[in-house]
């Protein structure tokens, strides 16, 4: 194992593996052996089955590695794996289970990529993900989840089986099976844990993201002059800022103390301002706090870190030109004094009403926890640590629900404490495996495993070697972000380097528009979360969620739809003016634009900036508020 700022090379050569030949029944179960016991042989594993519970586990010293196979059938479509940015089919490719850095550029044939790797590890692949999880659906519309937080694979690369292998002696698998996806993510959802519904300012315009100390609040005015619905204003720098060679980062120290108040005079009264003008003021968090903050000595002296494994030494993580140690979720006092101190004291008691929930990646494996815990079997369970603790602090002040956090980070059990998600740092441009597209099938991926909400930073993030924002690109990200639960806007992490909404009149112009549409889907958002408070269905859906008969539509992951009624296929390409659109179905669905009915089927759909094809079903009980659309663009 090797971990360089949240990238991780990861490298095994296990031996003497065993192929069981033979089986013999025992008391609930089997044990699998490795010759005919009449040659010799011996059980080498045993196989107990418990409901729709299976458990594999070695019976032989030293064998800690499992491979365990599924059967599968020719032509079988499967999914799933958490969140996954590259592929929603996961059919032909191997998927390694391990929360990291997603990668900048993910595509090891392009120049960014290859330049990130050479800089540490840090280009990624088609796999890297925030949020991996080892579950996966299948079209005979079965689903498999590996109960465990260690290192493992799902392999998809044979036709007649499903591998997962386990770095483990022992692995307990779940077995789902149903008459249709819908019945399957809504099992799921439910094994999971279903977030609560999404607060009526959330879904009610827009999210501004600005990060340029006390002149944001100036800032925001002209977005609200401009005609924008304005939900909120997202100030992640609150808590004050450091430079450094990747751009303009945060100073890793949460809490509303000089810092902060030298970044936002009078923080107080101006949250009270804006929530009297029905705005939310948003700031930022992670599970880290840097050396050089003034919650560090109080972090150490109260036990809070996590520490070096041949010392009583606080374990240093460095992220980028800081070092940070790494708040220990495996103890109990822990949890509960970051949830007080930090995200209810400093900011729950400010008025602060949400915050980007960051990190959760990056737990070392050579480091010591409070528990006494494997930092292997850690690793991929800190993300839902962290989200416990966020949900905790909501909880202690009754916010659960009208709060709202949002994390890019995930592992099995997240659903059950993350309100929403967010879908991490992309690249700032249309690159197929790190770009705006990427945004939607990570939605898509993640909502079949029971994420009903997820959003992106609108405007994309990462912006390095030259990489930077199009005037092209954010209009596009507008038009996609008006379609998702909650809509944001990012400055990205080089902003003095890349245009904003705010740059020029006409993007001021696009992001106002978009926002009012936003606004205007409210009430058929409200539906959509009741919907997945009552059956965990997401609100951003694969097309064959609802039409399970067209196999054509298993692997369709450039457009989705928004809930049953509305089919959103957003612009992914640079310079595209047209697309190719598949509406699904026996009935006619109807243009946004124009108001024509199409028939079901492939269609070359007009797409000029500011008209996305988009197209709603005519017989919806929400159909004259998806006619008044093109009425809100244009207000």
């Amino acid at each position: 194992m090797a971990m360089y700022r949240g990238n991780f090379a990861i490298s095994d050569a296990p031996t003497g593996e065993i192929a069981p030949t033979a089986w013999q029944e025992i008391d609930g179960g089997i044990e699998l052996l490795d010759a005919e016991l009449s040659d010799g042989g011996r059980p080498v594993a045993r196989l107990t089955f418990s409901g729709t519970g299976l458990e594999v586990r070695s019976l032989l010293p030293g064998h800690d590695r499992l491979h365990v196979r599924f059967h599968a059938e020719p032509g079988e479509c499967v999914w799933g794996g958490g969140e996954q940015m590259s592929y929603l089919a996961l059919n032909g490719r191997k998927f390694p289970i391990w929360t990291s850095e997603p990668g900048v550029g993910r595509d090891k044939s392009t120049e960014l990529t290859r330049i990130m790797d050479a800089e540490g590890m840090a280009g990624g692949d088609y796999w890297n993900t925030n949020y991996p999880q080892p579950t996966f659906l299948t079209s005979r519309w079965l689903a498999i989840h590996l109960d465990a937080s260690c290192y493992s694979v799902l392999d998809f690369t044979q036709d007649d089986s499903h591998l997962v292998e386990v770095w483990s002696n022992t692995a307990r698998f779940e077995i789902f099976a149903a008459d249709g996806p819908q019945d399957l993510v809504g099992q799921l959802s439910t094994r999971f844990g279903r977030q609560p519904e999404l607060p009526d300012w959330a879904i009610g315009g827009a999210i501004v993201g600005l990060k340029s100390g006390a002149s944001s609040f100036d800032r925001l005015e002209q977005f609200i002059a401009a005609g924008a619905a304005v939900s909120g204003l997202w100030c992640e720098d609150w808590a004050g800022i450091r430079e450094t060679t990747f751009g303009r980062r945060l100073f890793w120290d949460w809490h509303s103390g000089a810092r902060s108040a030298q970044r936002y005079p009078d923080l107080r009264a101006k949250i009270r301002q804006l929530e009297a003008r029905d705005i939310r003021f948003l700031a930022y968090a992670n599970p880290y706090i840097a050396v050089d903050g003034d919650l560090y000595d109080e972090a150490r002296s109260g036990g809070h870190f996590c520490l070096n494994q041949t010392s009583d030494e606080v374990h240093l993580v460095d992220f980028g030109e800081f070092d940070c140690g790494v708040v220990d979720f495996t103890r109990p006092e822990t949890r509960a004094w970051f949830a007080e101190r930090v995200l209810g004291r400093e900011m729950l008691d400010i008025g602060i009403s949400g915050w980007m929930a960051d990190f959760g990646e990056y737990l070392p494996t050579d480091l010591r926890l409070a528990d006494g815990s494997d930092p292997m079997e850690a690793h991929n369970r800190w993300p839902v640590l962290w989200a416990e603790v966020n949900a905790m602090a909501l909880a202690s002040r009754g916010k659960t629900g009208d709060a709202l956090f949002f994390m890019r980070a995930g592992f099995s059990g997240v659903q059950g404490f993350c309100p929403l998600l967010w879908a991490g740092d992309q690249s700032v441009d249309f690159t197929r495996h790190d770009g705006i597209g990427t945004v939607v099938t990570g939605a898509l991926s993640a909502g079949l495993v029971g994420n009903a909400y997820s959003h992106s930073d609108c405007g994309g993030y990462t912006s390095l070697h030259g990489n930077v924002r199009t005037a092209e690109l954010m209009q596009r990200w507008c038009e996609l972000a008006a379609f998702a639960p909650v809509m944001r806007s990012h400055e990205g992490n080089r902003p003095d380097d890349n245009l904003q909404y705010d740059s020029t009149p006409e993007l001021l112009a696009c992001f106002a528009a978009w926002s009012r549409v936003h606004a205007h889907l409210a009430p058929y958002v409200r539906h959509l979360c009741q919907e997945a408070s009552a059956s965990g269905l997401p609100a951003q859906r694969p097309l064959f969620l609802h039409y399970p008969q067209e196999p054509a539509l298993f692997t369709v992951q450039d457009q989705f739809l928004y809930g049953a009624d509305l089919l959103v296929a957003p612009v992914i390409e640079e310079g595209a003016r047209h697309r190719q659109v598949v509406l699904p179905g026996t009935g006619p669905w109807r243009h946004c634009w124009s108001g024509e009915d199409f028939a079901p089927g492939t269609h070359d759909i007009p797409a000029p900036i500011g008209q996305p094809p988009v197209f709603f079903r005519p017989d919806s009980a929400f159909a004259p508020l998806f006619e008044g659309i093109k009425g809100a663009l244009a207000e």
